[in-house]
């Protein structure tokens, strides 16, 4: 472990967007446990390999619950930010039984098969935002124009908001998470804007029930498990927006630019679309600018060795995914773009254990309609400006690149 002294600033810097900061593998491979300085001032733990990122986020003793004392913070608001936040009338669904039997509820929805019916919605909505994108003529702000306003619209749909409160959702969920970029006041009239608004939706959708999630869920009577409370149902609506908007935006962008800068990567998908799924593992695994601190971090409960390092309890340790995605312990020959590598799947960027991401079917399926869509009607795609121009969005705990234009 680093001493104290020499605790670095994290995030780290990086050398272009598209690239991982070079500390990553330094770390991973000379001191894959080591101390990080958050940008609230306190000092948390990082892990850089794949067996130790993946057990953290697997271990049901490693809590989600850094609303407790002595947890890290990460952002510079008074409540540390999206993870530290402490409950305001919403329920936590992040933890033990109340989460166990919340996913058993949504799981039930939120399958392979499922979130295939919503393809063709999907491919309408995205033909429908390139044709307005493609009449405004080249060049286009392909994030403007596609990957910003693509996964709020499918959020709203999924849960019944009327179509037109799309940019209130959008609003939500950029205040929601900040890093540093907004300030305690804005954060808590988001959260109050939003419970208020979903809890109206919630009452409107039980009501008139109609073929979304949120409509379903207000249904529900599960013997084993009752029917989800309001408090539970905003939270998961509140989950759905965070977990389900910026994310896949910001990897609709960042597979563009990632599949661009290299274009025999795009090109490849042109001749052979049976490589868009491929791809589009390769572009998760290989991403590292989705998340600014790279995980969703974990409080320790009880000491725990990772590398033959122990961490002591009461801990706050971040698995580096980033780091984890490219270990060549796992994965041979990690820094190679392969749309056909065997086990690329198996990548931590939707996470892992009792926590792995309940929405990942809906986000595979808008990237797959989004490269197939692109590949197909715009083979002459191109990057408006060098990968080496383009620049990291800041001040939110999602990463993600600034406006990613685009010629055709």
């Amino acid at each position: 472990m680093m001493t104290a002294d020499a605790i670095p600033e994290f995030p780290f810097d990086r050398p272009t967007a598209l690239e991982p900061p070079p500390q990553l593998a330094e770390l991973r491979e000379k001191c894959p446990v080591s101390h990080v300085r958050l940008p609230s001032g306190d000092v948390a733990t990082l892990v850089t390999r794949y067996d130790d990122s993946r057990a953290v986020l697997a271990d049901p003793r490693f809590s989600r619950n850094l609303a407790r004392e002595g947890a890290a913070r990460l952002a510079t608001t008074e409540d540390g930010g999206l993870f530290n936040r402490r409950k305001d009338g919403t329920t936590d669904i992040s933890e033990g039984q109340g989460h166990m039997r919340w996913r058993r509820l949504l799981s039930r929805w939120f399958t392979a098969r499922k979130m295939e019916v919503w393809r063709p919605r999907v491919q309408a909505m995205t033909d429908d935002l390139l044709d307005s994108m493609l009449a405004k003529a080249s060049p286009g702000n392909l994030s403007a124009g596609l990957a910003l306003p693509l996964p709020v619209r499918v959020i709203c749909a999924l849960v019944g908001a009327p179509a037109e409160d799309q940019d209130k959702f959008a609003h939500w969920s950029r205040t929601m998470l900040t890093l540093t970029r907004n300030t305690q006041e804005e954060v808590d009239q988001a959260y109050q804007e939003f419970n208020a608004y979903v809890s109206d939706l919630v009452d409107h959708n039980r009501e008139n029930p109609g073929d979304d999630l949120l409509s379903e869920l207000t249904q529900i009577t599960d013997t084993e498990d009752g029917r989800l409370s309001q408090a539970e149902l905003i939270a998961t609506v509140r989950g759905l927006l965070l977990a389900g908007h910026e994310t896949t935006s910001n990897m609709i962008a960042i597979m563009v630019a990632m599949l661009l800068s290299d274009r025999q990567r795009f090109e490849a998908v042109i001749d052979d679309p049976d490589l868009i799924p491929g791809t589009v593992e390769e572009v998760l695994r290989l991403d590292s600018t989705l998340s600014a601190v790279g995980g969703v971090p974990r409080y320790l409960t009880e000491d725990v060795t990772f590398s033959d390092v122990m961490v002591s309890a009461g801990s706050t340790v971040i698995p580096s995914i980033p780091a984890a995605n490219r270990d060549p312990g796992k994965f041979a020959d990690p820094d190679q773009f392969d749309p056909r590598r065997q086990n690329s799947n198996q990548h931590l960027t939707f996470g892992a254990g009792p926590h792995y991401c309940l929405g990942q079917p809906l986000a595979r399926v808008e990237l797959q309609v989004v490269l197939g869509t692109l590949a197909r009607r715009l083979p002459g795609l191109q990057l408006r400006d060098s990968p080496e121009d383009l620049r990291m969005r800041i001040g939110a705990m999602t990463g993600g690149l600034q406006d990613v234009w685009v010629t055709w």
